[in-house]
């Protein structure tokens, strides 16, 4: 949904690296591109205004003037003031101190309020709550049902005691629909008896703001006095999330905001805009349409995905929910012991990648990745799906051992994969550069192929072979020519090296073999002397 946004600011910067010093009319210029890139992508108008003073009014102080680096200085002040108006900080539900805790959601149809009060539930239930749904949304034609069926997928219960609209219109007749405030005051009771602690309200929603929906959702936070009142707004309205945001706060009064459709490609600037307007947090974004696309807003890495910085610590959360713990020691073990990567391992891994969810959307967690956006919109995600194809048509003896996968072997796995046998040759060539990593990580010399700087890494101070320094290359033994010219030739250097104990002395004119001055008789007789071999002798004329 940034995307926009974050090349813009990307390409704002990078005119300002490289700068010992920068000046006023610098500062003026990197001030004017992060509005006019704010404005482009929705923000709200006063946000922007009191984002780029206060961006401006630090840039020219001291921190910047008197910083080694002024360009990464001003990075980290947009960096910082985008996490001000994105909230500040991270702010958790409040739960009650007597269960149970009443949630109430408000916002406009069409916003995600059913389908975020699943998520919602499904996100509790994993921290071990006991949430109950209730279907307080009785104008919404086939909301009641709509609400179940999420309720299923996310395995909690649902209290719906009325059907609700169940005709192709919207109406607001109680006769029709039922009373939805008493749906809501019962469905709190209902939770109570039974137990569970936490209570998702989902109401009814309009195409617009107007009395009658206001009026309604007053009556029900009257009713239930919830302890959160959760607004949720669709990141893709642009400049009108404004407006509607700030009449929600005046009927509803909610406590937080929920960022839905995270993942569209608007310009998202609702997100930058509604905490600051509003005053009220942002506690949670949904960032797809699978229950599990659900994540707690956190500020600072909201601003560093804007700035390209990535979000790691959100990657590693996921990774640490999606990974199984028994295998990646019974991985870590095999890797110690130095045992073969195979491809059954790599399955493994495959799978556990699989869990994570999009691949894209992991990728662009990582920092750097704008540069690589075409690629990253290219990526088929379900290549990952034909790799486990071609794994799993092959024997558990071909897995072990992929050597043994011939020709034949290879057709007969592409065959059952539905493949070509192109692609069963590039993932052999893909596991051989795997299985080469997993042993050089075995045998503790770190990741091959990566650039200097860490240690335990070739190439790197204090790491692998290549750490240290340039080796000279070992010197080649030459065998024995099969020319006896040639023969001869070696033979005459070997004699010459061991006679003059491998020195390399200049020797004088009428020297032997380097030997000088008054050793000359003596080299003449030890020469005379010298047992030389048959070949050798005839060459050099002995004859003996």
């Amino acid at each position: 949904m940034f995307n926009s946004l974050s090349d813009r600011l990307t390409a704002t910067f990078k005119n300002l690296r490289g700068r010992g010093r920068l000046s006023e009319a610098d500062i003026d210029a990197t001030v004017r591109e992060i509005r006019r890139a704010l404005l482009d992508a929705d923000v709200a108008v006063p946000v922007v205004r009191h984002f780029t003073a206060a961006v401006r009014e630090r840039a020219l102080g001291a921190e910047v003037s008197g910083a080694l680096n002024p360009a990464q200085q001003v990075v980290k002040i947009v960096n910082d003031e985008l996490v001000t108006i994105l909230g500040g900080r991270t702010r958790p539900l409040q739960l009650a101190k007597t269960p149970p805790t009443v949630i109430m959601l408000a916002g406009l149809q069409g916003a995600g309020k059913t389908t975020l009060a699943g998520k919602l539930a499904l996100a509790l239930k994993e921290q071990g709550h006991t949430p109950i749904l209730v279907a307080a949304d009785l104008q919404r034609p086939n909301a009641v049902t709509q609400l179940s069926v999420v309720a299923e997928r996310a395995g909690v219960p649902v209290f719906a005691p009325h059907p609700g609209n169940t005709s192709d219109h919207d109406t607001a007749d109680a006769a029709l629909v039922g009373d939805p405030v008493g749906v809501a005051r019962d469905g709190v009771a209902e939770a109570r008896s039974k137990q569970h602690d936490v209570v998702i309200v989902d109401t009814a929603g309009r195409l617009g703001v107007d009395q009658v929906l206001m009026q309604q959702a007053a009556d029900i936070r009257s009713a239930i006095t919830p302890d959160e009142v959760l607004f949720v707004i669709d990141a893709m309205i642009g400049q009108d999330a404004v407006t509607t945001a700030q009449s929600f706060a005046e009927g509803v009064d909610f406590t937080g905001v929920v960022l839905s459709k995270l993942d569209g490609d608007a310009r998202g600037g609702s997100a930058l805009s509604v905490a600051q307007v509003t005053g009220r947090p942002i506690m949670f974004a949904s960032t797809g349409e699978k229950l599990t696309d659900f994540e707690v807003f956190h500020p600072d890495r909201m601003a560093s995905r804007i700035l390209d910085m990535g979000d790691v610590l959100t990657l590693i959360e996921q990774a640490e929910k999606a990974f199984d713990a028994d295998e990646a020691e019974k991985m870590a073990a095999k890797v110690a012991q130095g045992e073969d990567f195979t491809l059954s391992d790599f399955l493994v891994q495959m799978q556990q990648m699989k869990k994570l969810g999009s691949m894209k959307k992991m990728l662009g967690m990582m920092p750097g990745m704008a540069q690589m956006r075409d690629q990253l919109e290219n990526f088929d995600e379900r290549e990952v799906d034909r790799v486990q194809a071609l794994i799993q048509s092959m024997t558990p003896a071909e897995r072990d051992n992929p050597k043994i996968i011939n020709g034949s072997r290879r057709a007969r796995i592409a065959r059952g994969a539905g493949q070509t046998t192109a692609a069963v040759n590039g993932l052999l060539d893909r596991f051989t550069q795997a299985q080469k990593m997993m042993r050089q990580m075995s045998q503790g010399g770190g990741m091959p192929g990566m650039p200097g700087g860490m240690p335990g890494m070739p190439g790197m101070p204090g790491g692998g072979k290549k750490s240290r320094g340039k080796q000279q290359p070992k010197k080649k033994v030459k065998g024995k020519s099969g020319n006896p010219a040639k023969r001869a030739q070696q033979e005459r250097e070997a004699m010459q090296r061991a006679l003059g104990g491998g020195a390399k002395k200049s020797a004088p004119a009428g020297s032997a073999f380097g030997v000088t001055g008054g050793d000359d008789q003596q080299a003449g007789k030890d020469l005379e002397n010298l047992e030389l071999p048959g070949d050798l002798g005839k060459l050099l004329g002995g004859g003996r």
